[in-house]
């Protein structure tokens, strides 16, 4: 019985320490597998790190371009230089070199040359070539430098909202330079110079990790486009004295961004970094993130939708030749909907749609909008987009503002028929006016078309995306032809071309703040394309409570008409044989 006893606890010590041998084997063996394989990488990267100085190699940002191949950002050659306390041999001497040569204060210098905790620091950034050729031929231990391009803009203040800046040290902060970042600022690469304890240069072979340069941006702009429709915003601004003055210039055959102006604008090569509340402002891109009352701008929808109704069949819609009431008001749940017009002398009487849209009579769209009824016209308007962001590529688009359909009383859907009790971008409200005049094609606008490597040999093309359609061929036809005559006869005259089909909408909104009328602040807008039968280029100007005068018809369809013919002298477009 004790011989058995012996045997199996001898067993069971034999295997208990054997346990323990193997479990301490694949404790080893795991320990090692983590160091040697799964960090070994970073451990060695570590100790490379103890005993090499890295000299940075960074990457060029990448250019920026119109449609055309015309730089709009690009970089200059410039310089930062370092310091790494430790290695410096001489620290009086270096402080006196790098202050004349930098125009740095030497005593300052050299006081954080001595008493520095870090590794290293900065001296000068975007130093020019010149300066550290210079530096070169003193040969200062310690003291080492790196290429840190500069970001220009060759034409200043153009496409400000809309290229952006970037910080210091060159990363995107707004704009397309912020959207586009991870493309433009490319890899940096460096240098692993061998060091002794204290970051003094040893004999040995450097490694060189090359950078990997930034990507080229290929916009949809058009220079030339955007320069002409600079040029009326300036002019508009200096007349009026408006908040803002902004322009959309549009291609509805795919929603490519032509131009993307706002006056007023800042240089770019000179960005207002010490004021803050002057720099959001002025950086801030109005057209995709701030939302307005359209006003009769608006109507171009809602007419949209009434034509292709009663082309479908709908016993409901008003037809291209119904005869309107001449009355210059409507009653809807209490409220009442005037028309501009007093209606005096005969002015107004019983109007066709043709005629609703030269006079821009409120009430007509009051009717069109009631007899759509407001699941129809709710549809129209989510095909149109609004209330829902266009999907641009750039940060900060707002979405504007529609009522749920549940909400919607009988008196809101007879303001939204005339552009009252909706909020809209004005990039909403572009794309929607080259759906309604382009066949009924709803595109996802683009402002860059391609990116390419620095060398041309990677392209990504970045396609237009047809979204939905909204209304048919047949109906977007016959409002085009509709919308001529509103230039043609009607309250867009002032954007009338000799020799030129133009087509379009004039608007004039009164502004609300704190949920109230803002007594004398009114936006006037004018939405234009032409030809009218084969539409080419949309243009939408918004003033932003313009002084002096506010109509749309007065202040921005003559600033619309005068970008129009920017685009027909710089493009040499022909006038129509007739």
């Amino acid at each position: 019985m004790g011989g058995w006893y012996s045997a199996t606890l001898l067993r069971k010590r034999l295997f208990a320490a054997l346990a323990a041998a193997a479990f301490l084997f694949i404790a080893v063996c795991t320990r090692f597998f983590f160091v040697q394989i799964l960090s070994g990488e970073r451990l060695r990267g570590m100790a490379l790190g103890q005993w090499t100085r890295e000299i940075p190699v960074v990457a060029a940002r990448g250019d920026i371009e119109d449609r055309n191949g015309v730089l709009l950002a690009g970089s200059a050659a410039g310089y930062s230089v370092f310091v790494r306390p430790n290695a410096v041999r001489d620290k009086p001497a270096a402080a006196s070199v790098l202050a004349r040569l930098f125009g740095l204060d030497e005593a300052e210098l050299l006081a954080e040359l001595r008493s520095s905790r870090v590794s290293e620091f900065a001296v000068v950034r975007h130093a020019d070539k010149e300066s550290v050729v210079r530096l070169e031929e003193y040969d200062l231990p310690g003291v080492y430098y790196a290429r840190d391009d500069v970001r220009i803009y060759p034409f200043g203040s153009l496409l400000s909202r809309v290229l952006g800046f970037t910080s210091v040290d060159g990363t995107g902060l707004t704009g397309l330079e912020k959207y586009y970042d991870k493309y433009l600022r490319g890899q940096d690469g460096e240098i692993a110079q061998p060091t002794d304890l204290v970051g003094a240069e040893v004999e040995g072979e450097a490694v060189y990790y090359p950078a990997t340069d930034g990507r080229t941006l290929c916009l949809t702009i058009d220079y030339a486009i955007q320069a002409a429709a600079e040029a009326a915003m300036e002019r508009v601004y200096a007349q009026y004295s408006p908040v803002t003055a902004q322009c959309i210039v549009l291609d509805p055959d795919n929603f490519d961004i032509l131009a993307m102006a706002e006056a007023p604008g800042y240089d770019l090569n000179n960005v207002p970094r010490d004021d803050a509340d002057a720099l959001a402002f002025l950086s801030r891109n109005n057209l995709v993130s701030d939302i307005y009352e359209p006003g009769s701008t608006f109507k171009i929808v809602t007419a949209a939708a009434n034509i292709e109704e009663y082309l479908r069949g709908n016993p409901a819609a008003f037809s291209r030749t119904h005869v309107f009431n001449s009355s210059r008001t409507r009653s809807v749940d209490g409220t009442t909907v005037r028309c501009w017009s007093t209606h005096a002398n005969g002015r107004h009487s019983d109007q066709t749609l043709a005629e609703a849209l030269n006079n821009s009579c409120n009430p007509c769209f009051t009717d069109i909008a009631l007899a759509l009824g407001t699941e129809t016209f709710y549809e129209y308007l989510e095909k149109f987009h609004f209330g829902s962001a266009t999907g641009i590529d750039f940060s900060g688009e707002a979405q504007g503002m529609l009522l749920p359909e549940s909400a919607v009383r009988a008196c809101d859907l007879a303001r939204i028929g005339f552009g009252q009790t909706v909020a809209v971008t004005a990039l909403q409200l572009a794309c929607a006016g080259a759906s309604a005049v382009n066949g009924g094609y709803y595109y996802r606008p683009r402002l860059v078309r391609e990116i390419r490597s620095a060398d041309g040999k990677q392209r990504e093309e970045i396609a237009p995306v047809l979204l939905n359609r909204t209304i048919g061929e047949e109906a977007s036809r016959a409002l085009a032809s509709l919308l001529e005559g509103v230039v043609a006869d009607g309250s867009g005259s002032r954007a009338y071309i000799e020799g030129y089909k133009v087509g379009g909408k004039t608007g004039t909104a009164q502004k609300f703040e704190d949920g109230a009328i803002a007594q004398g602040k009114y936006v006037s807008s004018f939405l234009g394309f032409f030809p009218s039968d084969d539409p080419q280029y949309l243009v939408l100007v918004i003033v932003d409570e313009p002084q002096g005068a506010y109509y749309g018809s007065v202040v921005a369809a003559p600033a619309a008409r005068e970008v129009m013919q920017g685009i027909i002298d710089v493009r040499g477009i022909p006038p129509y044989e007739s």
